[in-house]
């Protein structure tokens, strides 16, 4: 599954089976605030959302950001895989 960075409609975003699953978000500064994740009801269940977080919060890693999980599906995610705690901007917490 390829999962790209859509600068222009600020998302991150994957197609399988002609379908879109997205996690949108704002950057501003040094943050990235994850705002919303999105999956067809067709494709759920299949690891589509986690793969993606896995992607954005690797892709917020590597740029040098900090995050601001504002999407319950992402601090959900972090909370699963404390290794990403590291990325949580100062005053939040999972």
């Amino acid at each position: 599954m390829e999962i790209i960075e859509n600068k222009e409609k600020k998302r991150f975003e994957t197609t399988v089976e002609e379908k879109t699953s997205v996690i949108e978000y704002i950057r501003a500064q040094d943050k990235m605030y994850l705002t919303h994740t999105e999956v067809p009801d067709a494709l759920e269940g299949q690891g589509i959302a986690s793969s993606m977080a896995k992607h954005a919060l690797e892709q917020i890693k590597e740029d040098g950001l900090k995050l601001v999980p504002l999407c319950p599906f992402i601090a959900s995610y972090v909370k699963r895989h404390p290794e990403y705690k590291t990325l949580l901007a100062s005053g939040y917490t999972v």
